[in-house]
């Protein structure tokens, strides 16, 4: 199974802007530039897009565990806060925290802890990752 993605970048790296785009559509020309990655002006960047892929993934995952449990999740939220900065080998993706709260009717804490340590280390994202990943996950 292959999954595509494409990007432009015109220009120089400061002056630059860029597109990326998905075969799927959802994305679709959205703009990003060095302001948008390196500074605070809105928009989006490759990190920003890392990070939203974790949480999809990892809250699909979350998902799976709990059903093996026997439990069916109502709601899993999770926020993924990628933390990017600068090395010695230059900019660095260091570390991901994933923030997780799940509805989950009649979850024993113990078990829902045990279904979250499994997706967060079973999630394919967390497996591409070489970053530090930390998480708290909570019953709401």
């Amino acid at each position: 199974m292959d999954r595509r993605a494409s990007a432009q970048w015109n220009g120089g790296l400061k002056d630059g802007k860029g597109t990326v785009s998905t075969l799927s559509g959802a994305l679709k020309g959205i703009p990003y530039s060095f302001a948008t990655r390196f500074g605070d002006t809105p928009g989006t960047n490759p990190e920003e897009l890392v990070a939203a892929a974790h949480a999809g993934c990892f809250s699909m995952a979350l998902s799976s565990e709990l059903e093996k449990l026997g439990y069916h999740p109502e709601r899993i939220d999770t926020k993924a806060t990628l933390n990017f900065d600068k090395t010695d080998a230059g900019w660095t993706v260091k570390s991901i925290h994933l923030d997780v709260a799940a509805k989950v009717p009649g979850a024993e804490p113990g078990k829902f802890q045990t279904a979250a340590n499994a997706a967060e280390k079973g999630c394919p994202i967390s497996r591409l990752l070489k970053a530090d990943i930390t998480m708290t996950a909570k019953l709401a």
